[in-house]
């Protein structure tokens, strides 16, 4: 039995829907869902219709429409607590990221989709499907090695449940890993690649196993063998028509149709094909489109702008490199700072006092802490934090990386803290510091490391486009018998952003 078997409602229509996306139908597969969750009143059936909704938009290039989407389905899914949805949505959820151009939170989803898929018991269909996506999610990402693994994983889960191997062949991630290869110089490992995706083309066009849903793949691998001057007795034409509805499929075309016109010697004609409708970026690389140029205009004889352009293609593979070893040593950092929050527990208490989200301090142990503080005759500074725009983060981004984000803020006031000093997480966004001892002068110099160090961090790598700023305003507890309530009110009312 398939996991959709047990589902309580709607079983034959998300199945149909199901169908249809795994062929590349998923504009038909939406009004499908969207009437599923009409009706459905069972938790699991809507979180299973709001996650491949979530996944249909992401098929169809709807960015605008994809925060929104993975909200309502992340809540869903929360109220499930079922590890193949998780993985599931997760899969998607590193597809949107990367539509989105954040390969941080990319990343994130990434692992925590190919732990949930791990956890799930049963091996049937669905699980195998939702290896397959995680593979195509590692691919899309650039994660060639992972995505061939996972996709190992769809096929063993795939055949316990009765599915032949065949259909998950899943040629777009050695048609990635082939266009890679030949971005960073590689041409030679490229072809090789494109040759053993056409003569699997003729092994499952004999045995008529091949996917709607492949065909656009097939085709423009075809298409970028032929421009690259290799012979092939496929057509790449016929594999270019039909095969489904999605932005990345529209995407293959236009560019199979370039690589026909190269290797058809029109290479101006190629050229303007390239100017004239643009594709996205994530489709097939950043420097598919600047490789294909270099291609064009080594056709035209031009060598001195091919070079110019595979030197701008190069340029835009090692950008990519570069990000990832940029997330690599954020991730560092930010574990060395869960390590330095944990690491002292005659500051921190024991962890029933803490917040599990950022490893400070919470509230409780605060109010123990400044009571302590108080009951000596000692007197502090209070500060209280807040995060400027937080409730823009996660509408624009998600609750997810709004999460992430609160977990840096920890980390830099942890980092700027005075020894002796105590920050705690308060309330969602709100931290308050405690600086026994200390006057305003002391307050301010605090303030202005904290802003110096939110300042430095590489917010546009979490979350593009959105500014990241901490507030904060100061008082007193201990002074002039001032308490804990009191000194949070008079700092709270006294925030402004620190610089």
């Amino acid at each position: 039995m398939s996991w959709l078997d047990q589902l309580a409602e709607h079983v034959d229509d998300l199945r149909r829907a199901n169908h249809l996306q795994q062929n590349g139908q998923s504009a038909v597969a939406l009004p499908i869902l969207d009437g599923v969750l009409v009706s459905a009143a069972d938790p699991a059936t809507r979180a299973y219709a709001l996650v491949q909704r979530f996944g249909a938009l992401i098929n169809l290039g709807r960015v605008a429409e994809l925060a929104a989407a993975m909200a309502v389905a992340s809540e869903a899914v929360r109220e499930v607590p079922d590890p193949y949805l998780r993985g599931q949505l997760h899969a998607f959820a590193a597809l949107g990221a990367h539509l989105q151009s954040n390969l941080d939170r990319g990343v994130t989803h990434l692992v925590q989709a190919s732990r949930a898929l791990a956890a799930v018991p049963e091996r049937d269909a669905d699980t195998a499907w939702g290896w397959h996506d995680l593979a195509m999610a590692y691919s899309y990402l650039g994660f060639h090695g992972q995505a061939l693994i996972a996709i190992e994983q769809a096929r063993e889960v795939g055949a316990a449940a009765g599915l032949a191997q065949e259909v998950f062949a899943a040629p777009g991630i050695r048609l990635r890993n082939a266009v890679a290869l030949d971005h960073q110089g590689d041409t030679d490992g490229c072809l090789r690649v494109l040759r053993d995706i056409d003569a699997e083309l003729s092994r499952y066009v004999a045995t008529d196993q091949l996917r709607p849903g492949s065909r656009a793949v097939y085709g423009y691998a075809l298409a970028r063998r032929a421009a690259l001057g290799d012979s092939t007795s496929s057509d790449a034409t016929r594999w270019l028509t039909g095969g489904g509805d999605s932005a990345r499929t529209r995407d293959l075309r236009h560019l199979g149709s370039v690589c026909l016109a190269i290797a058809a010697g029109r290479p101006q004609q190629a050229l303007a094909m390239l100017e004239a409708v643009p594709v996205s970026a994530e489709t097939l690389g950043a420097p598919e489109a600047a490789r294909l140029r270099s291609i064009c205009h080594s056709s035209a004889g031009d060598h001195a702008a091919a070079h110019a352009a595979d030197r701008y293609a190069f340029r835009l593979a090692a950008l990519r490199i570069d990000q990832l070893r940029d997330g690599y040593l954020d991730g560092v950092a930010a574990r060395l700072d869960a390590q330095e929050t944990h690491r002292d527990p005659g500051r921190y208490g024991d962890e029933t006092l803490t917040d599990p989200l950022t490893g400070l301090p919470n509230r409780r142990q605060l109010e123990r802490y400044v009571d302590s503080l108080l009951s000596r005759g000692e007197r502090a500074a209070v500060g209280v934090c807040d995060v400027v725009g937080f409730t823009t983060i996660n509408i624009r981004h998600g609750r997810h990386c709004g999460d992430l984000v609160l977990q840096r803020i920890a980390g830099v006031l942890h980092r700027v803290m005075r020894r002796g000093d105590f920050v705690a997480r308060f309330a969602g966004d709100e931290f308050v510091l405690v600086l026994p001892g200390a006057g305003p002068h002391q307050a301010a110099e605090v303030s202005r490391r904290i802003g110096a160090a939110t300042n430095a961090e590489n917010w546009q790598a979490l979350v593009p486009g959105t500014p990241i700023g901490v507030a904060s305003g100061w008082s007193e507890v201990g002074s002039n018998g001032r308490g804990l309530s009191a000194a949070l009110a008079a700092a709270a009312a006294g925030r402004k952003p620190t610089i």
